[in-house]
């Protein structure tokens, strides 16, 4: 790191260090578990247009093709591992510095780094749900049975998303075959929110509940871009809380932000982690 994100983290450790943080976790979190993300630095904008509820619900087609891509997607997606940020965001939680977990993210890789009570605003791909019946069932276990459906399916990707929608051909979906709920015969869709859904009130209440709660609000890997993230960040600004942005590129967060750095989260989340322990060893328990 050079000297000035060196100072600038010290300063973060300096705020985490005096706890009540909630951290708002976003793409560029994961792209070192070889998950991309949309816009930034490690990333790129995706070329097709995100599937949107209407659209997977009313065209039989529409919705083969994603289920395709989404197939092929989750071969990236599933076998992702934490890395060194999540598990630094975890250790601070564990040490009683991060008070709450809010993350865009789709990939569960900060429960799998040991995290735990996490607002999964946009859901979970590793989760199957039944729009009929509400059943819910491993990712897993679709797979099994899509596999198992299309022994000849053999496409590649030429590109994955952060949400697991991968890039194909049209060519290579020829022939792919949708599996319907084994319990009621009703249309499957993975438990996340598709442009044209809102994320459940739930989750929403409850997140803005942590921020109102926060000594210091969190952005980690964020452009900030879509209102479902920036929304938590104007409240902060609006309420008197501390902003700090950790994020490679500009965000859109900036403005309201008493700190910001632009620097690679696999090296300056390892070195919050440290910064804390230096200015608050009772707290880490060092």
């Amino acid at each position: 790191m050079d000297l000035q994100v060196v100072e600038q983290v010290a300063e973060l450790g300096a705020w985490v260090a005096e706890g009540g943080v909630v951290v708002l976790s976003g793409a560029g979190l994961s792209t070192d578990s070889g998950i991309p993300d949309y816009r930034g630095p490690s990333g790129s904008a995706r070329r097709s247009t995100p599937m949107t509820y209407q659209t997977f619900t009313r065209d039989p087609i529409a919705r083969r093709r994603y289920w395709a891509r989404s197939h092929l997607g989750w071969r990236t997606i599933g076998e992702a591992r934490p890395n060194d940020g999540h598990r630094a965001v975890a250790t601070l939680q564990r040490a009683g510095l991060v008070d709450g977990i809010i993350t865009q993210n789709v990939d569960g890789l900060h429960q799998a780094a040991g995290a735990a009570d996490v607002v999964e605003l946009h859901g979970n791909l590793a989760r199957i749900t039944c729009l009929a019946c509400g059943d819910l069932t491993p990712r897993e276990r679709l797979a099994e049975r899509l596999d198992a459906a299309n022994p000849a399916f053999e496409a590649s990707a030429l590109a994955i998303n952060a949400d697991g929608d991968a890039e194909l051909d049209d060519t290579e979906l020829d022939g792919f075959r949708v599996v319907d709920c084994l319990g009621c015969g009703g249309m499957l869709k993975p438990d996340v929110v598709y442009f044209g859904e809102t994320v459940p009130p739930g989750r929403v209440e409850r997140s803005f509940a942590l921020v109102a709660g926060a000594r210091t609000l969190l952005v980690l890997g964020s452009s900030l871009t879509v209102m479902s993230g920036r929304r938590f960040v104007l409240r902060a600004a609006k309420d008197g809380i501390r902003v700090a942005i950790v994020n490679r590129g500009v965000t859109r967060g900036e403005p309201y932000a008493g700190l910001t750095v632009d620097a690679p989260l696999g090296i300056v989340l390892p070195n919050l982690v440290d910064a804390t322990a230096v200015v608050s060893p009772v707290k880490t328990g060092v």
